[in-house]
C-alpha cells in the first residue's frame, strides 16, 4: 500500500470520528461543563442536556460554533435586558394549548344619520404548539363545527416575532358568510337577522421597535420566554402594510328590508391597500415578580390607502387609519404559564356620503409548560 494511499485511508476514518474538544475556545471544556455526557457526537450531546446550546462542554465542529456565536451576537444585540427588570426563564423549550375566539365587526355610517351594524358569529379554534427559542410549530382545529354550528367558510393563520428590541407579526384572514345584522337604518328589527352577503380577506404585515428595549419585554406578556421583574413602558413605532378586500352584497337581503336601505348603493367593494407608520405605547403592570403580569399595548397607525378600480368609489388615494389595542394577564407558577390576551384590530374607510369601519376581535386563553 502506498504512502499516498495510507494517508487518503487515515484522513477519511478522522473525518468520521466524533469532532473532540480541540475546537473549543478558552474556558470551553468539557471539564467546565456540569454535564458528563455518555456521547461525543455534539448533536447527541445537545439531546442529553436539553438543548442548552452554550453549554461549554458541548463538542461543536467549526461551522456550528460559528453559527452559536453568531446566534450569540445576536442575542446580545437585540435580545438584551436591564436584569433589574427582566429576566429569562431558563428554558428553551414551551408547550402550549390555545383556544383562541375571534368574531368580525362591520358598521357603515351614513350622512343622512342612519347606519348599518353587522357582527359576525364567533369563531372558536382550539389547538396545541411545540417551541424551541423562536421557533413553534402546532396545529389548531375549528372547535366550533364540533358543536353543530354552521361551517362557514373562513380561515385564520397567523405568525409572530419578538425580541427586546423588534416585534413582527404576519395575520391572514379569510371568511364567507356567517354575519348578523343587529342595525339597519330606520327598519325595525325585532332581533338580529342572520346576513350572508358578506365576504372578507385580510392580510397584514407589522413590524416595531421598543425605545425603552432594556427595562420593558413585549415577550413576558405574549411570548412567555421572560420574567418583566419590575413594572415599565416603552415607546413604539413601526410601520402597517396590509390589504383588505370586503364585499356586503345587500341584495341578498328580504325586498322589505331593501325598502330601507340607506345610502346610495345596494352592493359595496372595499379593495385597498395600506401602508401606515404606528406610534404607540405599552406598559407592563407587574403585580407580582415573576407571578403577576398585566400588560396594554396601543398602537394607533396612520398613513396612506390606495383603492383599487373594482371599488365601489373607484380607483382613489386615501387616507389611511388603523387603531390597534391588546390587552394580556399573565400568570407564572414555577414552569407552568397561563394567561389571558385580548385584540382588537380596526380599519377606517371614508367614502362618498359614508364611513365605514370594519374590525377583528379576538380573546384567547393559552396554559402551558416550560421545559
Amino acid at each position: 500500500m502506498g504512502l499516498r494511499k495510507l494517508l487518503c485511508i487515515l484522513s477519511l476514518i478522522l473525518t468520521m470520528l466524533p469532532v473532540t474538544s480541540v475546537y473549543a475556545e478558552g474556558t470551553d471544556s468539557i471539564s467546565a461543563s456540569k454535564f458528563q455526557y455518555k456521547s461525543q457526537y455534539w448533536f447527541n450531546q445537545l439531546i442529553e442536556n436539553g438543548f442548552r446550546i452554550n453549554d461549554p462542554g458541548v463538542n461543536y465542529p467549526k461551522f456550528p460554533r460559528f453559527l452559536l456565536k453568531i446566534y450569540n451576537w445576536g442575542d446580545k444585540t437585540f435580545n438584551s435586558y436591564d436584569k433589574e427588570y427582566v429576566v429569562g426563564t431558563g428554558k428553551n423549550w414551551k408547550l402550549t394549548g390555545k383556544n383562541y375566539n375571534w368574531l368580525e365587526s362591520y358598521a357603515m355610517f351614513f350622512t343622512s344619520h342612519t347606519d348599518i351594524r353587522m357582527n359576525s358569529d364567533p369563531y372558536s379554534d382550539i389547538g396545541a404548539h411545540i417551541g424551541f427559542m423562536a421557533v413553534s410549530v402546532g396545529y389548531t382545529f375549528k372547535a366550533d363545527e364540533l358543536f353543530g354550528k354552521p361551517k362557514n367558510t373562513r380561515s385564520h393563520y397567523e405568525y409572530g416575532f419578538t425580541c427586546s428590541r423588534l416585534a413582527a407579526n404576519v395575520a391572514y384572514t379569510k371568511t364567507s358568510g356567517g354575519v348578523k345584522i343587529t342595525k339597519f337604518g330606520d327598519y325595525d328589527l325585532p332581533h338580529s337577522f342572520s346576513f350572508n352577503g358578506v365576504r372578507q380577506k385580510t392580510f397584514s404585515l407589522d413590524a416595531y421597535y421598543f425605545f425603552n428595549n432594556k427595562k420593558y419585554s413585549q415577550a413576558a406578556a405574549y411570548c412567555y420566554s421572560k420574567y418583566q421583574l419590575k413594572s415599565a413602558g416603552s415607546m413604539i413605532a413601526g410601520f402597517n402594510y396590509g390589504t383588505q378586500s370586503i364585499n356586503l352584497d345587500f341584495t341578498k337581503l328580504p325586498l322589505e328590508m331593501m325598502e330601507w336601505m340607506p345610502g346610495d348603493y345596494s352592493y359595496y367593494n372595499f379593495h385597498y391597500t395600506e401602508y401606515s407608520l404606528t406610534l404607540g405605547y405599552a406598559y407592563n403592570w407587574v403585580l407580582h415578580p415573576r407571578r403577576w403580569l398585566v400588560n396594554v399595548t396601543a398602537l394607533p397607525s396612520v398613513g396612506y390607502k390606495h383603492s383599487y378600480e373594482d371599488s365601489t368609489d373607484g380607483k382613489k388615494d386615501m387616507f389611511a387609519l388603523a387603531p390597534r389595542v391588546m390587552l394580556g394577564v399573565v400568570y407564572n407558577h414555577k414552569n407552568l404559564f397561563a394567561s389571558l390576551n385580548g385584540r382588537f384590530d380596526g380599519h377606517l374607510h371614508f367614502g362618498d356620503g359614508y364611513t365605514f369601519f370594519n374590525s377583528i376581535e379576538s380573546f384567547s386563553l393559552n396554559v402551558g409548560m416550560r421545559f
